[in-house]
């Protein structure tokens, strides 16, 4: 028995966090550590708390169980996952103070390390990955399976981005034989894109702009385009890679001003040699080397005069190595 199990064994009441704008590692983690818990521990109170999600992620077990409006508790022990520092909880960070025992399960390399107990595996590609090594495969059922395999799959874009590693393959194999839905997920929940959401891409390739050489690619959308379609930060989804893999680009920049104006939310993606990470930080975001994002106040030309600086400077030193 490792220490992650020991700590849901010895508690009562069980509290399990995301972070806010949460995305298919962060339900998926959530979810899966929720079927786990109370497929092997019933007589256990187990809540989940996540600002609201995509509707294609509805299928999860317990997803219509998760709760996006905080409730006077307090729990015995609160699971932070997929969170890179206690303030990505958001609304429910409270949850994590007042707790009698926590801990962490990430995989964010901007992940600084909190909790009682903290399990941070920087070498797997998704939280969901990092969980699943901490459970006992014998416990791991088909619902649970299904939540873990849809983590993986949106934190490696399918199995195709860098992150993607042979214990990655190894660990999908697995919820594969405990009869995760492969191309139910996949198709389901990554590929298939609502008329809005295209709208919302079609609007945001059409406002992107190249700089230094059509190495970097551009985008903004304001919160006036939001309302004029009717859109929210849901219908976002797919954009920042969409401008990854235009030719010729290694780093993508993705802002849109939602909700709040002048608010942007900044989605950072790289191919082989900005660390968007770095980035990030020191915006008072974080994430992956790769991938990254931070939510910046100010106009929209200083802010992107601000990060395309910072990638600037990494492209010439790479260039220069």
């Amino acid at each position: 028995m490792n220490d992650f199990i020991r700590e849901i064994e010895r508690a009562d009441s069980i509290v399990l966090l995301g972070h806010i704008r949460p995305d298919g590692d962060c339900v998926g983690s959530c979810l899966g550590a929720y079927n786990y818990i109370v497929d092997n521990y019933p007589d256990k109170q187990v809540d989940v708390y996540l600002d609201p999600f995509k509707q294609e992620f509805m299928f999860l077990r317990g997803a219509d169980q998760v709760l996006h409006e905080r409730k006077e508790q307090d729990y015995d022990l609160c699971i932070s996952l997929d969170s890179g520092d206690i303030g990505r909880h958001g609304a429910f960070e409270p949850y994590f103070h007042s707790a009698g025992r926590t801990v962490c399960v990430d995989h964010h390399v901007s992940n600084v390390g909190f909790g009682d107990v903290c399990f941070l595996k920087t070498e797997c590609s998704a939280t969901a990955e990092a969980l699943f090594t901490l459970l006992d495969p014998e416990g791991v059922g088909q619902e649970c399976a299904d939540c873990l395999y849809l983590g993986i799959v949106h934190d490696t874009g399918v199995f195709k981005y860098g992150n993607t590693t042979r214990q990655t393959m190894e660990v999908a194999g697995q919820l594969l034989e405990k009869g995760a839905r492969s191309a139910f997920i996949i198709d389901g929940t990554f590929y298939r894109k609502t008329f809005l959401q295209n709208k919302m891409l079609a609007r945001a390739l059409d406002a992107a702009f190249l700089m230094f050489d059509g190495k970097v690619i551009i985008s903004c959308l304001s919160k006036e385009v939001f309302d004029e379609m009717g859109a929210t930060n849901l219908e976002t989804d797919g954009v920042v890679e969409a401008l990854r893999i235009t030719e010729g680009v290694e780093c993508a920049l993705w802002m849109y001003e939602y909700p709040k104006k002048g608010v942007y939310k900044c989605s950072l993606r790289s191919n082989e040699i900005v660390d968007v990470n770095l980035i990030a930080c020191a915006l008072g975001g974080g994430g992956h080397v790769r991938a990254a994002g931070c939510e910046v106040e100010g106009s929209q030309d200083t802010i992107i005069l601000k990060i395309s600086e910072m990638i600037r400077k990494q492209l010439e030193a790479g260039q220069e190595r």
